[in-house]
């Protein structure tokens, strides 16, 4: 159970902290009422006794979910994409305005917790299953060169549309200056800006990034899958998503622990620029919409998506305390709420996530 006691720390406990990398001064043990996600005195490198058993249990399972893009047979894809018919023109643009998004994003999130988010948070339970997404970044890096690499596409073109195609541009664009925030060597936590720095970061991270960036080049792919169409890259897809997922439950849970450890950083001011975000990461993802199926395409269109994506950005809201932001949209999708939304989106305020399985038993059916 969570233990957000403020009792003073005993003296006897106290460590030195330089940014979020503790030196035991060896004078006594951690004790769990002094552990802080952020700005921590007790020593990162004590793993127990557990606060934040929540964050140890996402550990384990995720951990359970161990995949690698090479278990996934790619036959099948590699001949549908060598027919000249196999796909259509409108099909043949989705897949690879989706992979030049995806090749790059992941980078863009594990540097950002590699070189950033890990370096300032101080609970040792959150840093070791930030390890492990680490990881995960790495292998959907893989997964995104792998179906590159069997279909023979360009690889250059394939790995520089963040820099050549204006609507994944325009979403990395978004998303570097909070990278930078956090990757600066300069910035430490501690004061009321620098916290709400952080806590801004993870916010877009989890929630905008990782909970509504995604989503549309999700559900292309598995549409597709759906069709029987690059059901090989759709496997893989269904595995990253399942990663994602939990990404994103993490993401929230700790986003959530912060705001009851540090209740004086959500301010009104504060709020109505989260709020500012949303709506700005709504427009650029229902852009990317737009520029990823302009007619329309597997039965999908950019109008269901905005419909969708709202849908999604009120969820996102709802699980970190704002109201929603939109009026009540309904889900045009109900097939990935069921893959997603209802399945596999719970987070320790909600419900235990059971589900999770190991790599190579979840099927595609």
């Amino acid at each position: 159970m969570l233990n957000f006691d403020e009792a003073a720390q005993p003296a006897d406990t106290v460590d030195v902290v330089v940014g979020a990398t503790a030196h035991s001064n060896s004078r006594g043990r951690v004790q769990l009422a002094d552990k802080r996600v952020i700005n921590g005195s007790t020593d990162v490198n004590q793993l127990v006794p557990f606060k934040y058993q929540w964050a140890w249990d996402k550990y384990l399972a995720a951990c359970a979910n161990h995949w690698m893009p090479q278990e996934v047979n790619m036959q099948r894809d590699i001949e549908l994409w060598r027919d000249p018919t196999g796909l259509t023109d409108d099909e043949r643009r989705l897949v690879k305005r989706n992979l030049g998004f995806f090749v790059t994003a992941d980078s863009l999130a594990a540097n950002n917790i590699v070189l950033g988010t890990y370096r300032h948070i101080t609970a040792p339970e959150c840093r070791q299953y930030l390890l492990r997404q680490a990881f995960e970044e790495a292998i959907h890096t893989h997964a995104y060169q792998y179906i590159v690499e069997s279909l023979g596409l360009d690889e250059q073109e394939i790995f520089n549309a963040y820099n050549e195609v204006d609507s994944i541009r325009d979403k990395d664009a978004f998303l570097i200056p909070f990278i930078d925030n956090l990757t600066d060597p300069e910035f430490r936590t501690g004061t009321v800006a620098n916290d709400q720095t952080l806590l801004k970061s993870l916010i877009v991270f989890a929630c905008l990034m990782e909970g509504l960036f995604f989503y549309v080049g999700f559900t292309q792919i598995l549409a597709l899958g759906r069709q029987n169409k690059m059901t090989g890259a759709a496997e893989q897809y269904q595995y990253i998503l399942r990663d994602e997922s939990m990404h994103c439950n993490f993401g929230i849970d700790l986003i959530n622990t912060i705001k009851l450890e540090n209740p004086h950083l959500w301010t009104d001011s504060f709020v109505a620029e989260i709020r500012g975000l949303f709506f700005r990461a709504v427009e650029l993802e229902v852009r990317y919409a737009e520029d990823t199926m302009p007619r329309g395409v597997l039965g999908l269109n950019s109008a269901m998506f905005k419909v969708y994506l709202r849908f999604i950005a009120n969820r996102r809201a709802r699980q970190i305390g704002l109201e929603a932001l939109y009026p009540e949209e309904g889900n045009p999708f109900p097939w990935m709420a069921e893959m997603i939304d209802l399945k596999k989106e719970r987070n320790f305020f909600e419900t235990r996530v059971t589900e999770y399985q190991t790599g190579g038993s979840l099927s595609w059916e």
